[in-house]
C-alpha cells in the first residue's frame, strides 16, 4: 500500500506542476466553465485516450499520459467549481488557486486510501482500457446528473464521480509506469 501511496502522490505532484504552469500562462480562465462544459472537456480528453487505444497510434504527437494528467486536473477544477462558494472570484491569485488545488488533491488521496483498502487494489489487475471506459462512464453519469439539475435519487453525486475519475486516471498513469 505504501508503494501505491508513493506512486499516487508522485503523479499528483506532476499534475500539480502542470496546473501551476498553466495557471501561470492562463490564470484561472477555467473558472468561466459551467458544469456541462467541464464534463465536455473531460469527455474530449477521455475519448481521445480511447481513440488512441483503439487505433494504436496518435497523429498529433501527444500521447495518453498528458490526457490522463489533464483528466486529473479537470476533475480538481470541477470539484473547486462545484464546492467552493458562488462568490469565489473568477480570477484567483496563484496562492488561492494552488491552495484550492491542494485541498481537493489531499481529499482525493484520503479517499483513494480508503477505497484501496476496501477494494484490495483491484485496479492493479485491470486493463488500461477498462480504466478509460470507467472514466467515460463517469462523464456520462455527470452529464445525466446535470440534465437532472444535479439531483440523484439513489446514486452518488457529481463530486463522487469527479473523485473516481481522478483516481482512475492516476491508476492508469501508475499502470503505464509514469514516474
Amino acid at each position: 500500500m505504501s508503494d501505491t501511496l508513493s506512486s499516487f502522490t508522485n503523479i499528483l505532484t506532476k499534475c500539480r506542476d502542470i496546473y501551476i504552469a498553466k495557471t501561470t500562462d492562463y490564470g484561472t480562465a477555467w473558472r468561466i466553465l459551467r458544469p456541462i462544459a467541464l464534463a465536455d472537456q473531460l469527455y474530449i480528453k477521455a475519448n481521445r485516450v480511447r481513440t488512441i487505444q483503439e487505433n494504436g497510434e496518435t497523429k498529433v504527437g501527444d500521447g495518453v499520459e498528458g490526457e490522463f494528467m489533464a483528466i486529473v486536473n479537470y476533475c480538481i477544477m470541477g470539484l473547486i467549481q462545484m464546492n467552493e462558494p458562488d462568490d469565489l472570484p473568477m480570477e484567483l491569485s496563484m496562492e488561492e488557486a494552488v491552495f484550492l488545488y491542494d485541498k481537493y488533491r489531499d481529499e482525493s488521496v484520503a479517499l483513494m486510501l480508503k477505497k484501496n483498502h476496501d477494494y484490495g487494489e483491484a485496479w492493479r489487475e485491470m486493463a488500461l482500457e477498462s480504466l478509460t471506459d470507467l472514466i467515460l462512464m463517469k462523464i456520462y453519469r455527470i452529464k445525466q446528473i446535470e440534465g437532472n439539475h444535479g439531483k440523484t435519487i439513489a446514486s452518488e453525486g457529481i463530486d463522487a464521480n469527479y473523485y473516481d475519475m481522478l483516481n482512475y486516471a492516476v491508476f492508469a498513469l501508475i499502470l503505464m509506469d509514469v514516474k
